[in-house]
């Protein structure tokens, strides 16, 4: 059974999993078969085959959860060293640009500590070290808000997508008005 990040169950629901796995324990050591320890504990077989593996390799101790699995982590002194690779810029990685994107962050950090993971897990390490997104200070000089306007007006109603009518549809190839 997976489980959302988190967990995705509440303090109770946690102990009465852990008491399924003691009752599962208490059942290896009476020596019953893993299909009667499933089928009592309505629990797959296969989760009662890999805690009986792990109840061998580490005795209770080794089926007891060991918690969400969560994102993976960065040490302190990879941190720091990432920070230092950020600041060289795109441009000394091999990005035709100076701009720092999320998914470029998250490859260099997998080609220094092959430690991948998503990018919204390589945004919440940034936003936790004082990292934030970037907004130009100012204005391209070359920007013409007049002309900006007039295709506001006039060239965006013409390519924006056309709403459908609120009537019901028709799906058939067939009809005329479908093409």
């Amino acid at each position: 059974m997976r489980y959302a990040q988190g967990g995705g169950l509440t303090d109770a629901e946690k102990a009465e999993r852990e008491r399924i796995r003691q009752r599962a324990v208490e059942r290896f050591e009476g020596g019953e078969k893993n299909r009667d320890i499933a089928a009592a504990l309505r629990e797959s077989v296969r989760s009662v085959e890999r805690w009986r593996r792990q109840w061998r390799e580490g005795g209770a101790a080794g089926v007891a959860s060991k918690g969400s699995p969560g994102r993976p982590k960065l040490s302190d002194a990879q941190v720091a060293r990432l920070e230092r690779e950020l600041e060289r810029g795109p441009l000394a990685h091999g990005w035709e640009d100076q701009r720092w994107t999320l998914a470029r962050v998250k490859t260099l950090s997998g080609w220094l500590f092959y430690v991948f993971c998503t990018v919204e897990g390589r945004w919440v390490l940034l936003k936790r070290h004082g990292w934030s997104w970037q907004e130009p200070v100012r204005r391209a000089i070359e920007r013409d808000d007049a002309a900006v306007e007039v295709w506001r007006k006039e060239t965006w109603p013409r390519v924006e997508a056309r709403r459908r009518p609120a009537g019901p549809g028709w799906s058939s190839r067939t009809k005329p008005g479908s093409r």
